[in-house]
């Protein structure tokens, strides 16, 4: 697996991402002293670039699954630039140590102002809709923007992170695939993606082919969650009925229930 991965790397020329040392990662975050999040393929660090800003460095953990998510984020984002796609600075690969360095994201994720965790700010509706339309602008940039069209397939707030004027960029392309732009959908052998924001198609036993409208599902759902300021999933629900955002919402109009918003009906006063 190492030699393949090197081999891939070393073939990738028109890529403009930076290769580190372990030794410079090490002294880039501190010898990992400020842990930002912890995922199931690593962990990320805050870390400082010879050159001034401020990094984040995700060290990928010893697997075969991280270093597939490990190809798959090099290739996709290391080749890239949107002003609302988060940027790969450079990457380290030394014997069994994987790191992914991107840009340093001071206001966190999305979910964190969706789902008012304690500590921060309230995010106004007018504010919301801004963010709406710039992810939206990323992932029509992914679709129909690059030489390869790239579908995400984790569409979801944990992965739109908020830059120091809460102006978002997608995040975490390790299950991205990309396709020729002459192919109007991909084949799956496998379900790829997070329950919740998985479009229909990919619950199906034998998935085939699926298009760019997975990615478009998921952003539906994503913009149901921070209008309604809900997840789509939860867990802890009474009933199965609200489990899921979208079953919700039909039975409570089904019976008639207005779904307010006072949040935004108090901005609309101010």
């Amino acid at each position: 697996m190492d030699d393949t991965l090197e081999d891939f790397l070393q073939r990738q020329s028109n890529l403009e991402p930076i290769k580190y040392t372990y030794s410079e990662i090490k002294k880039m975050t501190n010898n990992f002293k400020e842990k930002l999040g912890e995922g199931g393929y690593g962990t990320v660090f805050k870390g400082k670039l010879r050159s001034g800003p401020f990094a984040a460095v995700k060290m990928m953990a010893n697997t075969v699954a991280s270093d597939k998510e490990f190809v798959s984020e090099v290739a996709t984002i290391g080749r890239i630039h949107h002003v609302n796609v988060v940027q790969l600075v450079g990457f380290c690969i030394e014997g069994s140590k994987r790191a992914l360095i991107y840009e340093y994201m001071p206001n966190s994720s999305l979910d964190k102002y969706v789902f008012q965790q304690d500590g921060t700010v309230s995010l106004s509706y007018k504010k919301m809709f801004e963010i709406s339309l710039q992810v939206a602008r990323g992932i029509d940039y992914l679709h129909r923007g690059c030489h390869m069209q790239i579908l995400h397939f984790d569409i979801k707030p944990h992965n739109i992170l908020l830059d120091e004027n809460f102006n978002p960029k997608i995040s975490d392309f390790g299950l991205a695939k990309l396709y020729s732009t002459d192919d109007s959908a991909v084949t799956l052998t496998a379900a790829r993606g997070t329950i919740g924001y998985m479009a229909p198609e990919l619950f199906y036993k034998n998935i085939g082919r699926v298009s760019h409208k997975a990615d478009i599902y998921s952003f539906g759902m994503l913009l149901m969650e921070m209008a309604g300021r809900r997840r789509t999933l939860n867990p802890f629900a009474d009933h199965v009925s609200q489990i899921y955002f979208p079953s919700w919402i039909y039975n409570q109009f089904n019976i008639g229930n207005d779904l307010e918003m006072r949040d935004a009906a108090e901005e609309e006063e101010i």
